[in-house]
């Protein structure tokens, strides 16, 4: 175990020698390829020098790190961008000038120069300029770029505190710099430049609303509410993997503050835990309480929420329950880190929730409208990844198909897709047969899933035949024209024109979508981006009015009990 040197540097007035001694120090302990523990606004950072993979993959050892997940480096300015990245845009310089230095990371593309074992492999890297004078110096004296990832064991939640880093990293790395508590609490803000419109892959200590003043439309990536599956490549850090989970298992209620106060009191029990705006601590006198701040000053909520979650660790809480902000500013983070810590274990408290079901057939645009479910904080359920999902991990599902079907599984338990087809494609009465047993069992799971979010959409191309219609509070027939329909599926899959008409002939005509759904989103859209906000506009009004509808049918209910 290695000597792990502390450098204190919070108060140092009138020893202006004894600072520069220590810059120094950390500065060269990162030239000679050593890990340091830095401050900055957000969080404690583990700092290695980026261009160094035998340093970086330090960090990933001393972290338990997956090696699949990207680190973001650490530069004084915008100056320093076109060493380590191709083809800046200007929009990246746009917003440095407005937001560095402070909590925002841009993915842009990066040169060779930035190792592999840095960027896990992508062509792209994440690069920020850090709000604190500090690291900033230890920065410029290194000369080096510096990744450095939050400064906890991989899981944990990330430290806020020079003593976090110690409990963590003590005798891991060779120093660590206390250059105060951090005055964010939460990570940064990634936006990814290399896409359009700007995709949002993790919400942190910059606001979006604050990106959309000056990019516009932001599009938010589905691991802002949605767990990525095994085999998904992280984009950037803190996208894949259960991040900042204490001990004990977490649950988050989501709502208005005083209903999931509500709720969390009718499910905790003695001996649990609660993180709890600070209102409502008096409500739990048998639980261990760690206060997240007023339900109203989100930037103390952010600034606390490590600090909380963290606390349990040296608690014997049997599970812990966890209030949540709303989504709007800093809630946004706030509110992914605690998810992130509960493996997005949600409850809904107040807030109606709301599904949609989306269907259409190929070519329609429905992926565009998908994404824009997503972009409004959505949780998409494909119906198709469910069925594939059950083949593979239900017994009872397989058992069924064998009934119906003998012979159709090969000896591993895998299907025989081919024999299937064979058996199925061309006689309607048993692929009837198939559809009744596949429905049987893929609709009740759907029913379970839609339980875990506010808003979440259904997206199944036999969304009505399978019943699922039933789920959703409205359907939605996403429809084109047969010619656009026939270019996209040509452009989209590189398929002749007489293959792209056979396949829409083969699906059900708009029309047997429009008499059977609520709404029709029709899609003339150029580009897929375009109809993407135009979806966008569409559901945001849907949503609205089925929520108002929500509330004012739980008012009226209120009223007759009365």
């Amino acid at each position: 175990m290695m000597h792990t040197r502390y450098f204190d540097l919070r108060d140092t007035k009138g020893q202006q020698k004894i600072i520069e001694d220590q810059i120094s120090a950390a500065a060269d302990i990162l030239r000679q390829g050593g890990l340091v523990g830095i401050p900055t606004e957000t969080v404690y950072g583990l700092g290695a020098n980026a261009l160094d993979a035998e340093a970086v993959n330090k960090i990933f050892e001393a972290k338990g790190r997956p090696q699949d997940n990207p680190l973001i480096i650490h530069i004084p300015g915008p100056q320093w961008l076109p060493r380590y990245c191709e083809d800046v845009p200007p929009l990246a310089y746009t917003l440095a000038r407005k937001f560095w230095p402070g909590p925002l990371t841009m993915i842009l593309k990066r040169k060779p120069i930035v190792p592999d074992a840095t960027t896990a492999g992508l062509d792209t890297v994440g690069v920020r300029c850090p709000d604190h004078q500090v690291t900033l110096s230890i920065i410029r004296e290194a000369g080096v770029p510096v990744a450095a990832p939050s400064a906890n064991t991989s899981g944990r939640p990330s430290c806020t505190t020079a003593a976090d880093v110690m409990e963590d990293m003590e005798g891991k790395i060779d120093a660590v710099v206390d250059g105060g508590p951090c005055q964010v609490g939460v990570e940064s803000t990634i936006l990814d430049l290399t896409c359009t419109p700007p995709r949002l892959l993790r919400p942190g200590g910059l606001p979006l609303e604050a990106l959309e003043e000056v990019v516009g439309p932001v599009a938010v990536d589905k691991a802002v509410t949605e767990r990525l599956k095994d085999g998904e490549q992280p984009k950037a850090p803190g996208m894949k993997y259960r991040h900042y989970a204490p001990k004990a298992p977490v649950t988050v209620v989501t709502g208005p503050a005083e209903a999931s106060a509500r709720t969390i009191l009718q499910m905790v029990k003695p001996g649990d835990g609660v993180i709890c705006f600070d209102e409502f601590a008096e409500l739990f006198k048998e639980q261990e309480v760690e206060c997240l701040g007023p339900s109203q000053d989100k930037r103390i909520q952010a600034q606390r929420v490590f600090d909380a979650l963290r606390a349990f660790d040296s608690k014997d809480a049997a599970q812990i329950y966890a209030q949540c902000p709303d989504s709007q500013g800093l809630g946004l983070a706030i509110s992914n880190r605690l998810k992130k810590a509960a493996g997005f274990k949600t409850i809904a408290a107040g807030q109606k929730r709301v599904v949609i079901g989306i269907t259409g057939g190929t070519g329609s645009g429905k992926t565009s409208a998908l994404e824009a479910i997503r972009d409004l904080g959505g949780r998409v359920i494909d119906c198709d990844e469910v069925y594939h999902e059950m083949l593979r991990d239900s017994a009872e599902l397989r058992h069924a198909i064998e009934v119906k079907f003998h012979g159709v599984f090969n000896s591993d338990g895998t299907l025989d897709r081919k024999k299937l087809g064979e058996l199925v494609f061309e006689n309607k009465e048993r692929m009837a047969q198939l559809n009744e047993v596949i429905y049987r069992f893929i609709v009740p799971e759907v029913q379970r899933r839609c339980q875990a979010g506010e808003l979440v959409a259904v997206d199944a191309i036999n969304l009505i035949e399978s019943g699922a219609e039933a789920l959703c509070d409205r359907t939605v027939a996403v429809t084109a024209p047969a010619e656009l329909r026939v270019r996209r599926i040509m452009a989209r899959d590189g398929i002749d024109e007489r293959y792209a008409r056979m396949r829409i002939s083969a699906q059900k005509s708009d029309e047997f979508y429009r008499g059977k759904c609520d709404y029709e989103l029709s899609n003339t859209a150029e580009t897929p981006e375009d109809f993407r906000e135009i979806a966008r506009d569409f559901f945001r009004r849907l949503i609205g009015e089925l929520r108002e509808e929500k509330n004012e049918a739980s008012r009226q209910t209120t009223d007759r009990s009365r």
